[in-house]
């Protein structure tokens, strides 16, 4: 993720052929679908199901529940990533604002499959870090921009932004829109505001 050789080994790792490039495209996005709905702890044979697949196209294309939770996981910060890139032509306020609402879903599915991976894998290990790395730049670069357009408090720093959004990701039991109020409350305190008098 955080540089070309782990991107190039993900990418060699990828099936070539279309019908086989569909089904581990679908077998993501079920799994994906699954954990939102059932936690990490969703069966595989919930999962194959979804995906209109057998349970032995699952195991092909991931021979463990391992590799299908790193997939999911991949696949969430690869396209967290991609959406900053996105959101190019917005203002650059509106730009970071949108994609931290974003952030907000990413960083709820996060939690539930990276608490299942920490069973397999050490949070300190370099999956999780290039992962992490890779998400860090795109929300630095959203940041940066918008404070060299002067919308954004000079002395705001992303990790301490991602680490907000995080937390209100997380809110237990929300009410329908609580979490995107306190987000728009929490982002509102990021506003650059010249000094008065």
């Amino acid at each position: 993720m955080a540089s070309a050789k782990n991107t190039s080994e993900a990418v060699a790792q990828r099936p070539r052929r279309a019908d086989a490039r569909r089904n581990r495209e679908k077998l993501i996005s079920a799994a994906r679908a699954a954990f939102n709905a059932a936690g990490a702890s969703a069966s595989l044979e919930d999962i194959a199901r979804r995906a209109d697949v057998g349970i032995g196209t699952l195991y092909r294309h991931f021979p463990t529940r391992k590799d299908l939770l790193e997939a999911v996981y991949v696949d969430e910060v690869e396209e967290i990533c991609r959406s900053a890139a996105d959101l190019s032509d917005l203002p650059p306020w509106d730009a970071l604002v949108a994609w931290l609402h974003r952030f907000v879903g990413f960083a709820a599915t996060k939690r539930a499959i990276s608490e299942e991976l920490i069973a397999y894998i050490d949070r300190d290990a370099e999956f999780f870090r290039s992962c992490g790395g890779a998400v860090y730049d795109a929300g630095q670069a959203l940041l940066e921009r918008a404070q060299r357009a002067g919308a954004v408090r000079p002395d705001a720093e992303f990790r301490d932004i991602g680490k907000m959004v995080g937390g209100i990701a997380v809110i237990r039991n929300p009410e329908p829109g609580q979490v995107e109020r306190i987000l728009d409350v929490a982002l509102d305190g990021l506003r650059y505001r010249p000094p008065s008098g």
